[in-house]
């Protein structure tokens, strides 16, 4: 059985931009014989891929090939199926990423022989039977995170609480583009079962943003604990894998390692 550690870690002073913007050392380069080289990074409800530029900048000057899938966002099948299109394209072992919604895409698709960790970005990890929506059973609601449904079942995040409720420590620029650019969900995705949980067999990492308004922060830790995952926490609000690129990357290439090093 694997074993749990918990890291907390302080707010990162530097923003997104600035981050990217550093050099990289020779030092922080992979090693050309480090097993695990691929990455694929699979985004959440009402966002896209490009959310992921710093985590991408960041690992890709490391010398990581990076994926960055676009869900369609219509159903858990159909997100799956994309993720899987990407880890065909993968030639070799993959870590792959979650944020959020993402998080339940790749508890499914993780089960993929290519796939050799998985972690979780403020992420939703359901286990095989059960449904997104049951993880949010006996746990605080939400009030910040508000949802308005359209006619034919697409949910959209409020307009007046896009920034409180997902991305409080985004620039008012980058806030006002996610808001008016999200990509809607079929909300009936939450309720769809899962086949599989690949967290039962692959070795988990977990990023917790301790300031998420979008789950309870103790529905987060509990997730994280119930898959065994190696758990970060940083001072951040839901849209962590903008506003915190190098803690989500630095995790990401601790699991990329961590695999690697166990499969030496």
């Amino acid at each position: 059985m694997r074993s749990r550690t918990t890291t907390t870690i302080a707010a990162i002073a530097a923003t997104a931009a600035l981050s990217t913007a550093l050099p990289t050392n020779a030092a922080d380069s992979i090693p050309q014989n480090q097993s695990i080289q691929n990455v694929v990074l699979v985004h959440g409800a009402f966002a896209d891929g490009s959310g992921w530029k710093g985590v991408h900048n960041i690992l890709t000057k490391r010398g990581y090939r990076v994926t960055i899938v676009q869900n369609p966002l219509t159903s858990l099948e159909d997100d799956v199926a994309a993720t899987k299109r990407a880890l065909e394209r993968q030639d070799g072992p993959v870590i792959l990423v979650g944020h959020s919604w993402g998080g339940t895409v790749i508890t499914e698709a993780g089960i993929d022989t290519k796939v050799a960790g998985l972690v979780y970005v403020s992420a939703l990890s359901p286990d095989a039977g059960e449904t997104t929506a049951q993880q949010y059973e006996g746990f605080a609601p939400t009030s910040e995170f508000v949802i308005e449904t359209t006619k034919d079942g697409f949910g959209y995040v409020s307009p007046e609480k896009f920034k409180a409720g997902f991305a409080h420590d985004v620039s008012d620029a980058d806030v006002a583009l996610m808001r008016d650019a999200q990509v809607p969900i079929n909300m009936s995705a939450f309720g769809t079962k899962l086949e599989n949980a690949a967290w039962r067999a692959k070795p988990s990492w977990a990023v917790i943003a301790t300031e998420d308004k979008a789950f309870d922060q103790s529905m987060l830790i509990h997730m994280a604990e119930r898959i065994k995952a190696k758990i970060t926490k940083v001072s951040a609000s839901h849209a962590l894998f903008m506003s915190q690129p190098k803690v989500v990357a630095d995790t990401i290439d601790e699991a990329a390692k961590a695999v690697s090093a166990k499969n030496q």
